[in-house]
C-alpha cells in the first residue's frame, strides 16, 4: 500500500485519517471508491457514528439501489449492532477507534454503543433503508391526494415491476385505437401508423413504440420541454441551402441544377470511355423524368455506387467532380428528411400509445417506475410539499446516504439535489449532513439510466454547496497480487490510450497466494462455418419415434462457443473433482446468458452441480403447467384436454391405457371426460384403473373446495392431499428433484403476488397465469458454482472467476432505437430523436450517435473493470475465435497482450474421466420427510369451540350473504365510475352477472344482486354521490393504510363546497341499519380519521348506503 492509496480533496493521507473523515457523521462527504474498498462497510459505519452521536435512528435515511443491496446493509447493521451489545469495553473502543472516533472520546463512546440494540428493540424504529424506488415509493403513497390526481396516480398505486409484462395486452389494445380511429378522415395518427408500417413493417413498428414505452420517462420530459418534436431536424433546419424547396429532391427539378447536369451528359457522351459515354447517356435519361424522386434514383445509379461514393472511371473534369459531390450531399439530406418524416409520425404514435398506456394503469390502479420518478420529482422539487410529506413519514432526514451512486439517473438527481438544496439553506450551514459513495468506474447500468456524469455533478454539489469533502480511495481489501497486477496492467493500459480516463492504479491488502491463467482459444471451424445442426440422426428415421420427454435430440456439429463452453466446463471439473477448490468458490462469468446456457450443459456433463440465471416463463415450466391443468378442470370441467394433461401428471400417473379406456366410456355416453372419470369414481363402470380412482375421489373434491377457497389456499390443498411434492420428486431424475420443488414452490409464491391477492378465484388464477410473462424467481443452491453475467455478479465476489467469452463476434448496430442525449446538469434532455439506422444515421445526429458511441466503448469497459474485480485469488480468461469481430477492442485482445497474461502457457484441463462425470448409478429413492403435526391442547380446542359458539361462526345463510354483498359492492364499483347516462339496464345486468360469476355466487341469486344495485343506483338521494361528473373527485376500492393495516373503502368522493373541499367516506351495508352495530361505528370511525389525516384542514365525513338505497349519516360520538 502507498500514501497515494488513499486521498482527500485530491491530497494524500493515511488510511486512519481516512477513515476518521469518511465515517464523522457531522461531515457532508464524497467517496469515490475502487471496487472491494469497503464502500458499505464506510456507510454502515457512518450510520453507526451518527446514531452515536444522538441522531435518531428515523432521521437517517440509507439509499441504494436494489432490494438486495438493501437487505445486506440492514443485515449488516443488525449484526454489528448485536455483537457491539456483546462485546467488552476493550473490543468496543477498537471497532470505535477504526472507524475514526477520536482517542479522548472513545471511554465515553464506549458503553453508549454498547445500548444501540437495545434502543433499537426497544423503541422498533431503525434506520430508514430503502431502494431509491422503494423510498419514491413512500413519498407518493403519502402525498396529499390532490396532488397525486394532478399527477394521474392512484391512492394506493400498484407498482409494475416489469414493464414487458404488460406489453402484450397494452400492444392489443393500442391496435384497436388505431382501428377505432380509421373512420375519422384525416386522423394524423392513422396517417403516421400507416406511414411508419408501410416503411418499416410491422415488426420494427411495434419494436420501436416498445423502445419507446422503456424511454417513456425520456420522450415525456423532452415532450414537457418543448424538444421533442425537433429531435430530429428536417433537412431545411439541418442545412439552410435545402430550405427553398419542400423536399431536397426537388432541388432536381432547379434551372440552374438541369443546366449543370446536362452539361456534365454533354461531355461525358463525347468522352472516349465506354463507361463514361454510358454514364452521359444515363444522365441524359435521367433528366428527362418529369418527377424528382424519380430523377434522384436515376442520377444517383449513373454517378454513385449503391454504397454512395463516386463511381470511378468516368473521367477528371471538374464538372463531374461537382455533379458527384452535390449529389452525395443531396442523398444526405434526403436521408435527413426521411428521418425528420419517421421521427415525427413516431412522436406522434408515442403520444396517442402513452395516452392508451395512462387509461390501462389508471383502470387497474397501476403505476410504474417512470411514474414514481416524476411524481418523487414533483414532490422533492417543491419545498412546502417535500417539507409536508417528510412531516406525515415522520422522517426529517438528518444523514443522508447513498451507496452505489453511480448508478444515479439524471431525474433522480435532479429531485435529490433540488430537494438538498432548499434544505441545505445557504452557505453550506446546513442541519443536514450527505454521505455519497461510489464509482463511476463500476456503472454499466445506462440502459436504466444510470449516468455516470451525475457522479461529477453530485461532488461539485457536495463540495460547493455543502462545504462537504471529497475522499478517494484506491486500495482494496479484495483481490490478491496476481489479479490486481493483471487489473493495472489492462485498465492502466487503456486509461494511456484515452479510453479509460480517471484510472489510478490500485494497492492492495490481500497477500493470498494468486493465479491468473488463460485457456487455449478455441478457433472458428471455417469448413462449417461455425454452425451446428440440432435434428435427429438419418438412422433414426425407420427407428422408433423418440420420446421427447426423455430421450434428447441428437446434436450433429458443435459450435466454437459450445467447444469453449466444453473447455471451460473441463477446467472447472479438474479444479473440483482435483479438490483443489469446492464448486461454491468458483464463479463464471459472461456478457449473455446465452453463453451461460452453454456451459450449464457442458457442466451438466461432467457432473459439477451449478446454478444459473434463468429467464424462462414459469408458465413454460412442466410443474407449474401440470397444477395449471389440473385447476382449470376444476372451474372448468369440460375441458376435456386439460383434464388428460392434469390425469397424465406425475400428480395422478394415469397410463395411456387408462386415458384410452376413459376416452371409450365418454365417446359410449355422450359427455365429457369429467363426467366419465365421476362415474369411475362412483364404481360404475368397472375397469377403472386405481389412479383414475383416485384422481376422482380428489378431483372431486377440490372442485368443492375451489368454490370457496382462494387460489393460494386451493394449490396448497393440491399439494398436500395429492402428494404432488413426492410423486413429482419421485418421477423426475435425481439432478432435476431440487429444481422442481423451486417451480412448485414459485408458483405458490408468484399466487401470493398476483394482483395483490385482491379478487382472486380459481378462474381469474388460471387466466391470469396464461396471460402472465412472469420469470423464474432467482435461486439459491449450497455448493454449486454460481454461473452469473457481468450485471448480475456486480457486488459478488469469488476465489476463482472464469471469464469467457471474451472475444465476442462484433455487436449489430442499433436499429428502430432512440438517440437521448441529455447533457450533465441540464433538468431535462436536450434532445430525443427515433433512429431508424445507427449505421446510416441523419447527418444533423452524426455527433451526438459518436458520443453514444463513445460512452457505449467506456461502459464496456466499466463492464471488464467489474468482471476482474470479482476474482480474490484467481483469474481465468477464456476465449472463442469469433466470424467476425473488432481484435483490438476485443477484452481477450487486452487480457492477453498484458504482460501477466501474454507469456503465460495455456491452461490445457484434461477431459473428465467418466467415473467423475457420471453420476452415482445406485441413487435412492425420493422421501419426503414431514413433522408430525402437534396435537392441540383440549383446553385449546374448548376455547376455539367457546369463541365459536359466541360469535355464532358463519353457517351457510352467512356464507350466501357476504358473497351477495361482495357482488353488489363489485356491481357499484364498475357501475358508479360511468356517468349517469351510461348506465343502461343491459349495462347493469352485464356487470352484475360478471362480478357474480367471478364470485361464485349461485345463479339463483344473481336477480337479487342485480335488483339491489338497481335499488341503490335508482334512488334520486343519492345521485349527487354516484354520479362522478358531480363531484371533485371520486374512488371507488380506495386502499389506505393505517398502522400497519391496510383499509379498503367502498366509495371516497369530494365535493366543493364554500369553506373549500369536504370529503366523504361511503360505506356500502346490505343491512337497512348500520347504526346499531358498534363494529360499524368503529370502522367508520377508523376510515374518517385515516381520510382526515391524508387531507389535513379539511372536512371529513361519513355515511352508510344500505341494501334499499337509503343514506345514512354517520355521527361521530
Amino acid at each position: 500500500m502507498t500514501a497515494s492509496a488513499y486521498e482527500i480533496n485530491g491530497r494524500p493521507v493515511d488510511p486512519a485519517r481516512f477513515y476518521e473523515v469518511a465515517c464523522d457523521p457531522e461531515r457532508s462527504v464524497v467517496v469515490e471508491a475502487c471496487a472491494g474498498a469497503g464502500k458499505t462497510w464506510m456507510l454502515v459505519s457512518r450510520i453507526v457514528r451518527a446514531w452515536l452521536e444522538g441522531t435518531p435512528p428515523q432521521q437517517i435515511l440509507a439509499i441504494t439501489f436494489t432490494r438486495k443491496a438493501a437487505g445486506e446493509m440492514r443485515e449488516r447493521l443488525h449484526e454489528w449492532l448485536t455483537a457491539f451489545a456483546g462485546m467488552d469495553e476493550a473490543g468496543r473502543m477498537q471497532e470505535l477507534r477504526i472507524r475514526g472516533v477520536p482517542e479522548p472520546l472513545l471511554a465515553a463512546r464506549a458503553p453508549r454503543l454498547a445500548q444501540l440494540h437495545h434502543e433499537w428493540m426497544e423503541e422498533g424504529r431503525g434506520v430508514e433503508v430503502h431502494t431509491i424506488h422503494g423510498w419514491f415509493s413512500r413519498l407518493v403513497k403519502a402525498a396529499p391526494l390532490d396532488v397525486l390526481a394532478e399527477l394521474s396516480l392512484p391512492p394506493e398505486l400498484q407498482l409494475i415491476e416489469d414493464i414487458d409484462e404488460t406489453w402484450a395486452p397494452l400492444w392489443g389494445r393500442f391496435l384497436r385505437s388505431i382501428d377505432a380511429r380509421m373512420g375519422e378522415p384525416g386522423d394524423e395518427v392513422v396517417q403516421a401508423f400507416s406511414a411508419v408500417l408501410r416503411e418499416t413493417g410491422r415488426f420494427n413498428t411495434e419494436a420501436w413504440l416498445r423502445e419507446a414505452l422503456h424511454n417513456r420517462l425520456e420522450l415525456a420530459l423532452a415532450d414537457e420541454a418543448g424538444v421533442l418534436a425537433q429531435g430530429v431536424p428536417s433537412a431545411a433546419a439541418w442545412q439552410e441551402r435545402w430550405a427553398p424547396w419542400a423536399s431536397p429532391v426537388d432541388a432536381l427539378m432547379a434551372d440552374s441544377v438541369t443546366q449543370a447536369f446536362a452539361a456534365l451528359a454533354r461531355q461525358l457522351g463525347q468522352a472516349s470511355g465506354s463507361l463514361a459515354q454510358a454514364a452521359g447517356a444515363a444522365i441524359a435519361d435521367a433528366l428527362m423524368k418529369g418527377e424528382a424522386p424519380v430523377r434522384f434514383e436515376a442520377l444517383h445509379k449513373a454517378l454513385l455506387t449503391d454504397k454512395g461514393e463516386p463511381r470511378k472511371k468516368l473521367g477528371s473534369s471538374d464538372e463531374l467532380a461537382w455533379a458527384q459531390a452535390w449529389l452525395q450531399d443531396l442523398v444526405l439530406a434526403v436521408r435527413q428528411e426521411q428521418a425528420h418524416r419517421l421521427h415525427h409520425h413516431m412522436v406522434l404514435l408515442s403520444r396517442a400509445f402513452f395516452a392508451v398506456y395512462a387509461d390501462f394503469k389508471r383502470e387497474r390502479g397501476l403505476a410504474d417506475m417512470a411514474d414514481l420518478e416524476l411524481a418523487a420529482a414533483r414532490l422533492l422539487c417543491d419545498e412546502s410539499l417535500s417539507d409536508w410529506v417528510l412531516r406525515r413519514l415522520d422522517s426529517q432526514v438528518r444523514q443522508l446516504l447513498m451507496d452505489e451512486f453511480q448508478d444515479t439517473s439524471p431525474l433522480q438527481w435532479k429531485a435529490l439535489g433540488t430537494w438538498l438544496s432548499a434544505y441545505a439553506g445557504a452557505g453550506g450551514s446546513s442541519s443536514v449532513r450527505v454521505f455519497l459513495v461510489g464509482d463511476p468506474k463500476q456503472s454499466i447500468y445506462r440502459f436504466r439510466r444510470a449516468d455516470p456524469r451525475v457522479f461529477q455533478a453530485a461532488k461539485r454539489f457536495v463540495i460547493e454547496g455543502l462545504g462537504g469533502q471529497l475522499l478517494a480511495c484506491d486500495h482494496t481489501r479484495r483481490n490478491a497480487p496476481g489479479v490486481i497486477e493483471l487489473l493495472n496492467e489492462v485498465m492502466g493500459e487503456a486509461s494511456r490510450e484515452g479510453t479509460f480516463p480517471g484510472f489510478r492504479p490500485h494497492t492492495t491488502a490481500s497477500q493470498a497466494p494468486s493465479s491468473v491463467r488463460r485457456l487455449p482459444r478455441v478457433p472458428r471451424d471455417d469448413e462449417t462455418g461455425d454452425s451446428a445442426t440440432t435434428t435427429d440422426l438419418p438412422e433414426q428415421a425407420h427407428a422408433d419415434v423418440r420420446d421427447t420427454l426423455s430421450q434428447p435430440r441428437e446434436v450433429v456439429g458443435v459450435t466454437a462457443r459450445g467447444r469453449e463452453a466444453a473447455q471451460v466446463a473441463a477446467a472447472v471439473a479438474e479444479l473440483v473433482h482435483r479438490g483443489e477448490r469446492l464448486p461454491q468458490d468458483i464463479f463464471v462469468l459472461a456478457r449473455t446468458r446465452a453463453m451461460l446456457n452453454l456451459v450449464a450443459q457442458a457442466l451438466d456433463d461432467v457432473g459439477v452441480p451449478h446454478i444459473a440465471p434463468d429467464s424462462t416463463p414459469l408458465i413454460d415450466t412442466p410443474e407449474v403447467q401440470d397444477l395449471l391443468a389440473t385447476v382449470e378442470v376444476l372451474v372448468s370441467p369440460q375441458h376435456d384436454l386439460a383434464l388428460a394433461h392434469a390425469l397424465r401428471s406425475p400428480l395422478f400417473g394415469a397410463s395411456d391405457d387408462g386415458l384410452m379406456h376413459l376416452a371409450s366410456l365418454a365417446r359410449q355416453s355422450r359427455g365429457n371426460w369429467w363426467d366419465a372419470l365421476m362415474q369411475l369414481g362412483a364404481g360404475a363402470p368397472e375397469g377403472g384403473e386405481p389412479a383414475l380412482q383416485r384422481a376422482s375421489r380428489l378431483l372431486a373434491a377440490w372442485q368443492l373446495a375451489a368454490q370457496t377457497l382462494p387460489p393460494h389456499d386451493l394449490l396448497t390443498r393440491i399439494l398436500q392431499e395429492g402428494e404432488a411434492r413426492e410423486r413429482v420428486v419421485a418421477t423426475v431424475p435425481p439432478g432435476y428433484r431440487e429444481q422442481a420443488l423451486f417451480h412448485i414452490d414459485a408458483l405458490l409464491r408468484h399466487s401470493l403476488d398476483m394482483d395483490a391477492g385482491r379478487d382472486a378465484t380459481p378462474y381469474r388464477w388460471v387466466r391470469a397465469l396464461r396471460q402472465s410473462v412472469q420469470s423464474l424467481p432467482a435461486r439459491t443452491q449450497a455448493g454449486a458454482v454460481q454461473l452469473l453475467t457481468i450485471h448480475g455478479a456486480k457486488g459478488l465476489e469469488a476465489e476463482v472467476v472464469f471469464l469467457v467469452d471474451t472475444d465476442p463476434a462484433a455487436s449489430r448496430s442499433m436499429s428502430h432505437g432512440l438517440l437521448v442525449d441529455w447533457p450533465e446538469g441540464a433538468a431535462h434532455p436536450q434532445r430525443v430523436a427515433f433512429v431508424r439506422s445507427e449505421a446510416k444515421p441523419p447527418p444533423a445526429l452524426a455527433d451526438a450517435l459518436e458520443a453514444e458511441r463513445q460512452a457505449d466503448q467506456r461502459e464496456e469497459l466499466n463492464a471488464l473493470y467489474v468482471a476482474l474485480t470479482r476474482a480474490r485469488s484467481s483469474l481465468v480468461v477464456s476465449a472463442h475465435e469469433p466470424f467476425r469481430g473488432d481484435r483490438n477492442a476485443s477484452w481477450w485482445s487486452r487480457l492477453t497482450q498484458a504482460p501477466a497474461l501474454e507469456q503465460a502457457q495455456p491452461w490445457c484441463p484434461q477431459p473428465a474421466t467418466d467415473a467423475q462425470a457420471s453420476p452415482p448409478g445406485d441413487v435412492p429413492a425420493a422421501r419426503l420427510r414431514t413433522l408430525p403435526r402437534l396435537p392441540v391442547r383440549p383446553e385449546t380446542a374448548m376455547a376455539a369451540r367457546d369463541a365459536s359458539a359466541a360469535s355464532g361462526g358463519e353457517d351457510t345463510e352467512g356464507a350466501l350473504l357476504r358473497v351477495l354483498g361482495q357482488v353488489v359492492h363489485r356491481g357499484l364499483e364498475l357501475l358508479t365510475a360511468l356517468p349517469t347516462a351510461q348506465r343502461e339496464p343491459a349495462r347493469v345486468i352485464k356487470a352484475v352477472h360478471t362480478a357474480a360469476e367471478a364470485l361464485q355466487l349461485p345463479a339463483s341469486h344473481w336477480r337479487d344482486a342485480v335488483d339491489r344495485v338497481r335499488t341503490i343506483l335508482a334512488q334520486p338521494d343519492l345521485q349527487r354521490w354516484l354520479d362522478p361528473h358531480a363531484l371533485r373527485w371520486a374512488g371507488n376500492e380506495v386502499t389506505l393504510s393505517d398502522a400497519g393495516d391496510i383499509l379498503r373503502i367502498d366509495r371516497l368522493v369530494a365535493v366543493d363546497t364554500p369553506t373549500g373541499p369536504a370529503w366523504w367516506v361511503i360505506d356500502y351495508k346490505l343491512g337497512e341499519q348500520p347504526l346499531s352495530l358498534a363494529a360499524y361505528h368503529a370502522q367508520m370511525a377508523r376510515y374518517v380519521e385515516v381520510v382526515r389525516r391524508l387531507q389535513p384542514g379539511e372536512a371529513v365525513h361519513g355515511a352508510f348506503v344500505t341494501g334499499s338505497g337509503q343514506w345514512v349519516p354517520w355521527r361521530e360520538p
